[in-house]
């Protein structure tokens, strides 16, 4: 609440009583999604999902042809059904733009912030709810995720690794100033992998985010990731977390190379790029930071180039950790808590265990249960 009484978002904030307006339909449809982006504003919700929820309704509002006052469910039927027959969108992409415009809709009908009765006033209508059960997909499925998509092997990932360190050895070796670019992209990757980063967290590394683990000492600064930009629940701040380096156990070896990988970029690369006065681990050539779109495409490139399927992004790095991690024996309470998933069956969703894992998995338990047999029959002789 305003200190006036009214509430974020309400149609007096942002329409001035009394006032003729020139377009008033144009600026009555403009306040009311100023007024939307307030009361989300409020709510605390992300800055990136409130500007998402505004572009999908601007762009119902291009598809029907009409002012929000004006809509009816068939308009969202028309919509709905174009995205999906024409551009092919995904069911959680088309339920999410559904959701944007209901949740638009519940905004205008809610008596608290009184644009229905400035619409009835104004134009002889008022704004419903055109996004019901019935025309709209539901969420049934625990995970929509692409089923093309999953954690590389880990002989594609070290050919990956191997053909990004090749990149700036050849680079470098030509004499050409791409190669800084290269080393970075190269330590992004296995920094992603290492620490089982999403692509948001590993492209806000600073260079603050590193410490050490007290009970490791061997990893000097980089001990512990301290991630601050994790993946937020709807209305709450990013979330933050703690990754703990991951050494060798059981004679399986580690992720604590990523510890010489760091310290190299930190140390000796990172220095020669010209943004350095920025806090960034991962700066850019043109700005402060590395932007997604470079991450995504040297990603593509590097992928394409050793010939591993589409089926591989960025985020298959993160995938591949959680696996890797699981086929060592470690602990999936550990795994869950290190990649930061609420619930555990989240980290079983991204485990992809590989076909030779569950192939000696089998041959052991089979083994055992042989022996298990044998030795009965003993017992019993």
């Amino acid at each position: 609440m305003t200190r006036n009484g009214t509430v974020p978002g309400a149609a007096g904030l942002h329409l001035v009583g009394g006032t003729t307006l020139l377009r008033p339909e144009e600026q009555v449809a403009e306040a009311m999604l100023e007024g939307w982006r307030n009361q989300q504003m409020a709510r605390n919700l992300a800055l990136s999902t409130i500007e998402g929820r505004l572009n999908a309704v601007r762009a119902f509002t291009r598809h029907a042809d009409a002012m929000p006052w004006q809509w009816s469910a068939q308009m969202v039927d028309e919509w709905l059904g174009d995205l999906r027959a024409v551009r092919h969108l995904k069911q959680s992409t088309l339920r999410n733009y559904a959701e944007a415009v209901r949740s638009f809709c519940a905004f205008l009908t809610d008596p608290a912030y009184e644009w229905a009765a400035e619409c009835e006033k104004r134009f002889g209508t008022h704004p419903i709810q055109v996004c019901h059960e019935w025309n709209t997909a539901h969420h049934l499925k625990e995970s929509e995720a692409d089923p093309s998509k999953r954690a590389f092997t880990r002989s594609e990932l070290l050919a990956f690794f191997d053909h990004a360190d090749d990149q700036v050895l050849r680079v470098r070796g030509a004499g050409r100033k791409g190669w800084l670019p290269a080393f970075r992209d190269a330590a992004l990757f296995k920094t992603a992998y290492a620490y089982g980063l999403r692509r948001r967290e590993v492209r806000m590394r600073d260079l603050a985010d590193f410490g050490p683990n007290p009970h490791a000492h061997e990893f000097g600064g980089y001990g512990v990731c301290y991630v601050r930009w994790g993946k937020a629940m709807k209305g709450s701040p990013p979330k933050r977390r703690s990754v703990l380096t991951v050494g060798p156990r059981g004679g399986i070896g580690g992720m604590d190379w990523i510890v010489d990988v760091l310290a190299q970029w930190v140390e000796e690369a990172r220095p020669a790029f010209s943004h350095t006065g920025s806090s960034a681990l991962w700066p850019s050539e043109r700005g402060p930071r590395i932007g997604f779109s470079q991450m995504n495409t040297r990603f593509a490139a590097y992928r394409d180039a050793i010939g591993l399927d589409p089926g591989l992004d960025l985020h298959s790095l993160r995938r591949s950790y959680v696996t890797h991690l699981i086929e060592d024996g470690w602990d999936p309470r550990f795994v869950q808590e290190q990649v930061g998933h609420e619930h555990a069956s989240t980290t079983s969703l991204y485990t992809c265990v590989s076909s030779d894992f569950r192939t000696r998995t089998l041959r052991k338990a089979m083994d055992a249960t042989m022996r298990a047999a044998l030795d009965t029959g003993r017992t019993k002789r």
